[in-house]
Protein backbone atom coordinates (compact mmCIF):
# COMPACT_ATOMS: atom_id res chain seq x y z
CA UNK A 1 0.00 0.00 0.00
CA UNK A 2 1.34 3.12 -1.06
CA UNK A 3 1.52 6.15 1.94
CA UNK A 4 1.63 10.02 1.29
CA UNK A 5 3.68 12.14 3.36
CA UNK A 6 4.58 15.69 3.61
CA UNK A 7 7.37 15.12 5.81
CA UNK A 8 10.86 16.56 3.93
CA UNK A 9 13.32 14.74 5.87
CA UNK A 10 13.66 12.43 2.89
CA UNK A 11 17.02 10.88 2.87
CA UNK A 12 19.22 12.36 0.10
CA UNK A 13 20.54 8.86 -1.55
CA UNK A 14 16.84 7.59 -1.96
CA UNK A 15 15.93 10.95 -3.95
CA UNK A 16 19.00 10.68 -5.99
CA UNK A 17 18.27 6.99 -6.87
CA UNK A 18 14.61 8.36 -7.75
CA UNK A 19 15.90 11.29 -9.57
CA UNK A 20 18.22 8.46 -11.75
CA UNK A 21 14.96 7.17 -13.76
CA UNK A 22 14.57 10.95 -15.06
CA UNK A 23 16.52 11.97 -18.05
CA UNK A 24 16.22 15.57 -16.33
CA UNK A 25 17.63 14.74 -13.40
CA UNK A 26 20.31 11.94 -13.60
CA UNK A 27 23.09 14.80 -12.95
CA UNK A 28 21.68 15.77 -9.29
CA UNK A 29 23.85 14.85 -6.36
CA UNK A 30 23.43 13.62 -2.89
CA UNK A 31 24.86 17.07 -1.58
CA UNK A 32 22.90 19.38 -3.40
CA UNK A 33 19.43 17.51 -3.06
CA UNK A 34 19.78 17.95 1.14
CA UNK A 35 20.23 21.72 -0.30
CA UNK A 36 17.72 21.75 -2.27
CA UNK A 37 15.56 19.83 0.34
CA UNK A 38 16.04 22.31 3.02
CA UNK A 39 15.14 24.98 0.75
CA UNK A 40 11.87 23.72 -0.84
CA UNK A 41 8.84 24.99 1.09
CA UNK A 42 6.29 22.10 0.36
CA UNK A 43 7.32 18.31 -0.55
CA UNK A 44 4.47 15.44 -1.30
CA UNK A 45 6.45 12.11 -1.27
CA UNK A 46 4.92 8.78 -1.76
CA UNK A 47 6.30 5.73 -0.05
CA UNK A 48 5.90 1.83 -0.59
CA UNK A 49 7.06 0.51 3.19
CA UNK A 50 10.44 2.58 3.07
CA UNK A 51 10.80 2.59 -0.12
CA UNK A 52 10.53 6.59 -2.12
CA UNK A 53 8.55 5.65 -5.09
CA UNK A 54 7.17 9.67 -5.26
CA UNK A 55 7.90 13.12 -5.24
CA UNK A 56 6.31 16.41 -5.82
CA UNK A 57 7.99 19.77 -4.25
CA UNK A 58 6.75 23.04 -4.25
CA UNK A 59 8.54 26.44 -3.60
CA UNK A 60 6.16 29.47 -2.60
CA UNK A 61 4.95 32.66 -0.86
CA UNK A 62 2.00 31.03 0.35
CA UNK A 63 -0.42 33.92 -1.04
CA UNK A 64 -0.04 34.15 -4.40
CA UNK A 65 2.12 31.81 -6.34
CA UNK A 66 3.23 28.36 -5.70
CA UNK A 67 5.67 26.35 -8.22
CA UNK A 68 5.49 22.74 -8.69
CA UNK A 69 8.75 20.79 -9.70
CA UNK A 70 10.20 17.60 -9.59
CA UNK A 71 6.68 15.81 -9.89
CA UNK A 72 8.40 12.18 -10.22
CA UNK A 73 7.80 8.30 -9.44
CA UNK A 74 9.55 5.31 -9.43
CA UNK A 75 9.11 3.81 -12.78
CA UNK A 76 7.99 0.39 -11.15
CA UNK A 77 5.04 2.35 -9.79
CA UNK A 78 3.96 4.48 -12.79
CA UNK A 79 0.73 4.23 -14.03
CA UNK A 80 -1.02 3.86 -10.25
CA UNK A 81 -2.36 7.05 -10.57
CA UNK A 82 0.79 8.31 -7.66
CA UNK A 83 1.53 10.82 -9.89
CA UNK A 84 -1.95 12.45 -9.61
CA UNK A 85 -2.27 12.03 -5.92
CA UNK A 86 0.74 13.84 -5.68
CA UNK A 87 -0.46 16.55 -7.34
CA UNK A 88 -3.53 16.55 -5.91
CA UNK A 89 -2.37 16.87 -2.35
CA UNK A 90 -0.25 19.48 -3.14
CA UNK A 91 -3.50 21.49 -4.49
CA UNK A 92 -5.28 20.62 -1.21
CA UNK A 93 -2.33 20.95 1.15
CA UNK A 94 -3.43 23.22 4.50
CA UNK A 95 -0.42 25.75 4.18
CA UNK A 96 -1.25 26.42 0.40
CA UNK A 97 -4.59 26.72 0.81
CA UNK A 98 -4.45 30.56 -0.20
CA UNK A 99 -2.24 30.19 -2.78
CA UNK A 100 -4.08 31.91 -6.21
CA UNK A 101 -1.72 30.82 -8.57
CA UNK A 102 0.05 27.41 -9.35
CA UNK A 103 2.65 27.11 -11.82
CA UNK A 104 4.90 24.22 -13.10
CA UNK A 105 7.35 23.60 -16.05
CA UNK A 106 7.05 20.29 -17.99
CA UNK A 107 7.83 19.33 -21.21
CA UNK A 108 4.92 16.64 -20.66
CA UNK A 109 1.63 18.59 -20.93
CA UNK A 110 -0.95 16.22 -21.21
CA UNK A 111 -0.44 14.57 -18.01
CA UNK A 112 -1.05 17.85 -15.82
CA UNK A 113 -4.05 19.11 -18.58
CA UNK A 114 -6.03 16.64 -17.57
CA UNK A 115 -5.78 17.71 -13.53
CA UNK A 116 -6.98 21.18 -14.80
CA UNK A 117 -3.76 22.73 -15.39
CA UNK A 118 -3.62 24.90 -18.90
CA UNK A 119 -0.67 26.04 -21.22
CA UNK A 120 -2.80 28.56 -22.84
CA UNK A 121 -2.70 31.04 -19.44
CA UNK A 122 1.43 30.35 -19.18
CA UNK A 123 3.34 33.20 -19.70
CA UNK A 124 7.74 32.31 -19.05
CA UNK A 125 11.07 32.55 -20.04
CA UNK A 126 14.35 30.49 -18.82
CA UNK A 127 17.96 31.75 -18.42
CA UNK A 128 19.77 28.67 -18.19
CA UNK A 129 23.49 29.00 -16.01
CA UNK A 130 24.97 26.70 -18.00
CA UNK A 131 24.25 28.40 -21.59
CA UNK A 132 25.80 31.43 -20.32
CA UNK A 133 28.96 30.01 -18.58
CA UNK A 134 32.56 32.04 -18.96
CA UNK A 135 35.06 31.25 -21.08
CA UNK A 136 37.82 31.51 -19.43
Amino acid sequence: MIIFSDRKDIEPAQLVALYRQAPWATTRTQDDTCDMLAHTDVAITAWDGSRLVGLGRVLTDYVYRASIWDVIVDTDYQGQDIGTHIIQRILDHPDLKRVELFGLCTRSPGFYEKLGFSSKEQTGMVWARSKHARQE
